[in-house]
């Protein structure tokens, strides 16, 4: 018997027509700020990390700009221009200031994000 507990909970946060494709918005999720990133890279893919960047301690990355460095997926933060994988939220400058990252789904055009 597992004592972990389920504590991820699907919340709507917009239609994925209101994300222009490669950029990011910030949705207000339980309290946090997260950052939706519409990747459209051949397909369609979603991304969620915190929107808060903490090297420049401010609520930013979703206005970073989007693109990769070799396989990964990434957003540079508009302000100190440090790069998170917006799969892992992994801080690839300065790992010991990576953010969470959360699963996200499309169901009927609407994404939805775990937090």
């Amino acid at each position: 018997m597992s004592n972990e507990i389920e504590t991820t909970s699907w919340n709507a946060v917009c239609s994925v027509d209101d994300i222009v494709p490669n950029t990011g918005i910030c949705a207000l999720v339980k309290d946090r700020h997260v950052a939706v990133f519409h990747v459209n890279d051949g397909g369609e893919r979603l991304f969620a990390i915190d929107n808060y960047d903490p090297n420049a301690q401010a609520s930013v990355l979703s206005r970073g700009l989007v693109g990769n460095l070799g396989e990964r997926i990434v957003v540079a933060s508009p302000i100190y221009k440090h790069h998170f994988d917006l799969q892992s939220g992994e801080c690839l400058e300065a790992p010991e200031k990576s953010v969470n990252a959360y699963p996200v789904r499309i169901e009927n055009r609407t994404v939805w994000v775990g937090v």
